[in-house]
């Protein structure tokens, strides 16, 4: 991408930052700092990418955690690798077992919705594969944070306490101690500015970074985390860690004016990016802040979600194709429903998530799109003893209808929320981007591309330009600084526009984008949290 394109500002609250040696961009800004110290020792892209990560494990456990989940989007030697990290269920599960204990619908916390985690899994393919360190040298820094401690920004402070307070009234049960005892240490959450350290999560790095991740599948991590299931009445086992490991995928792409936008296949929501693309490409936006456009955008978006909830699962269960539903005859059919009015699709209850998303990028041309996430805050609210292995909630998103696409079966992996994305031009890297933040993240992956390449916004004003969520039905959310007139023009074309209290609904994202002529960086973070670039 010509970094000529690329010079329209958007009220931004931040600057671009600009580098030719190396970047990472990520939110939380100790985390960034990891990947860069891993830059300067010589890693490449990838080996920043999981000392961010794992950095963020420790720095932002609001979002993320070792006991989560991951997808990558890797860009070497001219080529696009793809990498879901994401587990399957318990093969003992089932949805008999499962309404045999008094649930209609699977529930946010507890054992029950516990899937295998796939984050140190995720690390160690990507060393193994790509890195130049060993994943010994790469989880250093965050090993040296989760030791040391570190003080709690602002955002992470906010939604820390948000999360005690919510957990102290409904987490009561013997199997949520742990939680407390890790992440309410003295009786309540740190406060901002505050160190919070935790011995037995660097002892869990330690073990893991010692043995590239075998130990948290395969050896004593994995003893612990069965131990803990069984003694709670958990489906996960021993035997369930035992088979797993991250899978290489072929990521899935769309072509929208002229640039290729990437995503990872289902049973991640990328898809549902790309089809919204898909449908919105046969209009043309001349104005960005226009009531046609964000019109078309939301109906766009509304279409593809409803259709993508519908369908989308484990590949092998989905009654569509990738194919079928990126397919032009699929989007024209779609785009025919679009009106000059708000229209009522099926409608579906969409909950709020909780993610981490990092973009790296070195001086050899490599480059990676990184996700990972714990779902829905800090995930389960499980935490194995004296670990810091706080584990994710994936199963909540299983269907207990037999007969919905995603209902729960044994040893199969849910739809997905948490979703990378890169752009290429001329089968050259533009760069990663991402927006992380539950159902939000297909919208802002939408919004993001089409502030990029439809209105020419550098990186830190794709970002920073006010965000919309549509919800179900006609509703869609809007943040407090959305332009009031085009949300009353949109409410009169029957859209029932809620505006937010404030921004934490709407995703955070970062973007990396790379001249194509020069070779130079530029990077845009999120304004919306405690965001932060490292460069060099």
């Amino acid at each position: 991408m010509n970094m000529d394109f690329l010079y329209h500002p958007y009220h931004s609250k931040r600057n671009t930052v600009f580098s030719k040696k190396g970047m990472v961009a990520t939110s939380q800004p100790l985390a960034a700092q990891a990947g860069l110290e891993i830059l300067q020792k010589g890693g490449n892209a990838i080996d920043a990418a999981i000392a961010t990560a794992a950095a963020l494990t420790v720095v932002e456990p609001t979002s993320n955690g070792i006991g989560g989940d991951a997808f990558a989007l890797v860009w070497v030697k001219d080529e696009l690798h793809g990498l879901n990290a994401s587990g399957p269920s318990p093969n003992s599960i089932s949805i008999e077992k499962v309404k045999e204990r008094g649930y209609e619908k699977m529930p946010v916390h507890g054992v029950i919705p516990v899937t295998v985690p796939g984050v140190p899994s995720a690390w160690a393919e990507l060393s193994e594969r790509f890195g130049k360190l060993s994943l010994k040298e790469s989880l250093t820094p965050a090993i040296r944070l989760a030791e040391e401690g570190y003080p709690l920004t602002p955002i992470l402070g906010k939604y820390w306490s948000l999360a005690y307070k919510k957990f102290k009234e409904i987490l009561t049960d013997e199997e949520f101690k742990p939680w407390f005892e890790t992440f309410a240490p003295d009786g309540r959450a740190p406060k901002i500015g505050e160190s919070w350290s935790s011995k037995g999560h660097a002892s869990t790095l330690k073990s893991i970074a010692e043995t590239n991740g075998e130990s948290f599948y395969r050896g004593e991590l994995a003893e612990k985390i069965g131990s803990f299931m069984e003694e709670h009445g958990g489906f996960l086992s021993t035997a369930d860690l035992k088979d797993y490991r991250a899978e290489w995928v072929n990521p899935i792409k769309t072509d929208y004016r002229g640039y290729d936008v990437w995503e990872i296949p289902p049973n991640g929501q990328g898809l549902v990016a790309l089809m919204a693309l898909n449908i919105a490409k046969g209009y043309k936006f001349h104005e960005k802040d226009a009531v046609d456009t964000y019109h078309k955008h939301i109906e766009s978006m509304k279409l593809a979600f409803t259709d993508g909830k519908a369908f989308i699962t484990e590949q092998s269960h989905m009654p569509l194709s990738v194919d079928e539903l990126l397919s032009e005859s699929y989007a024209s059919a779609r785009r025919d429903l679009i009106g000059d009015e708000a229209i009522m699709p099926e409608a579906y209850d969409i909950p709020k998530g909780g993610t981490v998303y990092l973009a790296a990028a070195d001086d050899e041309g490599n480059m990676i799109s990184y996700i990972q996430s714990n779902y829905m805050g800090f995930g389960s609210g499980i935490v194995i003893p004296e670990t810091g292995i706080a584990l994710q909630n994936r199963g909540h998103d299983f269907s207990l209808n037999p007969d919905h696409p995603n209902a729960l079966k044994p040893g199969k992996k849910t739809y997905h929320t948490i979703i990378p994305g890169f752009l290429t031009k001329n089968n050259k890297a533009v760069g990663p981007f991402g927006v992380m933040g539950g159902y939000m993240q297909p919208q802002g992956h939408f919004q993001v591309i089409s502030n990029t390449i439809d209105f020419q916004l550098n990186p830190q004003s794709a970002l920073d330009a006010p965000r919309w969520q549509w919800l179900e039905g006609k509703k869609v959310v809007v943040e407090p600084h959305f332009p009031n007139h085009i949300a009353q023009a949109l409410a009169r074309k029957g859209h029932e526009i809620q505006i937010a209290a404030d921004e934490g609904m709407f995703g955070r994202g970062q973007i990396i984008w790379k001249d194509e002529n020069t070779g130079v960086l530029m990077g845009g973070t999120e304004s919306r949290t405690d965001g932060s670039i490292a460069a060099w």
